[in-house]
């Protein structure tokens, strides 16, 4: 999907499965009686450095109500998308507001910015309204920002640390290795290293270098010489969206040959380095390898609408507006406060994967398996896609899924 100005207005995905082009673009919005439909927020960043993301996730979300509405709808209701840009902060927070208060949504799908999900998060508690975040992992908000109405089908930076350093145990890549860490420099960033950093001291690794890296860097070069100075034995990446992208594909152009490994990691960033860039294990919350009946036809679908494969995120706003409009057939309401409370009471859900996922009451965390991937040589790539293979999930196939998500350390006070 090609960046435009037009994309930061709002835009209306019409209830018909055969009217799914955005419609609207940059125009008043379209009164309907709010009984003729039921209004769902989109929210996410399509401009900066999480742009390329965000356009998963709209594609996710659009081909979701596509389905629905293609099947009946909600309630004999049709699903009408309001879709907005979240740009930063602030904006997000003001678009969370006119989404509530003017367009009337019976919720909010979306967010990958930490910080801009809890500007979202903090709109959702004082006006009662669910927020599913389909991509912020900070800890923090399901720690002390956490709410009653915020819930979260992304993976927690912890649960990311898990999965990824599972493998990387097995790989003896942490005991007695010198770490060096190149760290977005931002919430996100900041709580995916404080993290990591824990994870691999606690497993007889240890950090020797450490570099904060501005969400606008595009030049990699002054930290790719610093690390080949320091010689480590690991590089890892907390590094967000297309920084992954330039970093792995300008440590490829220098030719360093110590392993890298990250422990945050969208699928589209990688596919954005080119062929032959990617190395290393990554943690993904979900990839379009996951043999089950339902992923496969996820991905079916997927390719035929968008001429590709899809990737992690959209993974996430497709199966939010899913639980959504299952939680609502199962209610026999669309009232947001109802929806809270169905969420938070252990309602089981199919989300493409080998068991299914739910809600935990204590942080409103989806309970859920993970995997690990590794990169592919590319005298082994079938195609552009084809760029990493599965190692395998996390927690294992008969272990609790619980042992996967965040510590239960008293830190969210989810008020009533």
């Amino acid at each position: 999907m090609a960046h435009s100005d037009d994309l930061t207005r709002r835009t209306l995905l019409k209830g018909a499965a055969s009217a799914t082009a955005l419609a609207g673009l940059g125009m008043p919005a379209i009164v309907k009686a709010q009984s003729d439909v039921i209004r769902i927020g989109h929210l996410t960043p399509i401009t900066g450095f999480l742009g390329p993301l965000g356009e998963f996730a709209q594609m996710g979300v659009k081909l979701a109500a596509e389905e629905i509405n293609a099947a009946g709808g909600v309630l004999g209701r049709k699903i009408e998308l309001v879709i907005e840009d979240s740009v930063n902060p602030q904006t997000a927070s003001a678009k969370a507001e006119r989404l509530i208060e003017r367009d009337k949504v019976a919720m909010i799908i979306g967010e990958i910015s930490s910080a801009s999900a809890l500007a979202i998060g903090q709109v959702a508690n004082r006006t009662r309204t669910v927020f599913i975040n389909t991509g912020a992992n900070s800890d923090a908000l399901r720690g002390a920002s956490c709410n009653p109405y915020m819930f979260h089908i992304e993976a927690a930076n912890s649960m990311m640390v898990t999965a990824v350093g599972t493998y990387l145990k097995n790989e003896n890549m942490i005991k007695g290795k010198k770490w060096y860490s190149l760290t977005a420099d931002y919430a996100f960033g900041h709580d995916l290293f404080r993290v990591a950093k824990k994870f691999v001291s606690e497993n007889g690794g240890e950090f020797t270098g450490e570099e904060l890296v501005p969400t606008d860097a595009t030049d990699f070069s002054p930290y790719l010489l610093k690390i080949r100075q320091a010689q480590p034995d690991i590089v890892a990446s907390n590094l967000a969206g297309n920084q992954i992208t330039n970093f792995i594909k300008q440590y490829a152009e220098y030719g360093l040959q110590f392993p890298i490994t990250g422990f945050g990691f969208d699928t589209a960033v990688a596919w954005g380095a080119g062929k032959g860039n990617f190395s290393g294990i990554w943690p993904l919350i979900w990839h379009h390898m996951v043999d089950t009946p339902s992923s496969k036809r996820f991905v079916e679908a997927f390719t035929k609408t968008y001429g590709k494969p899809p990737e992690n995120q959209c993974w996430g706003d497709y199966n939010s507006l899913k639980i959504v409009a299952q939680s609502f057939t199962e209610m026999k309401s669309a009232d947001p406060q109802k929806l809270a409370e169905h969420l938070r009471k252990g309602a089981k859900f199919d989300i493409l994967k080998g068991r299914e996922g739910y809600f935990r009451a204590y942080d409103n965390q989806m309970v859920q398996e993970m995997y690990a991937v590794r990169a592919k040589d590319p005298d082994k790539m079938k195609d552009q896609w084809d760029i990493y293979e599965p190692l395998g999930s996390v927690p294992g196939p008969n272990d609790d899924l619980e042992t996967l998500a965040p510590p239960k350390d008293g830190t969210c006070k989810m008020q009533a």
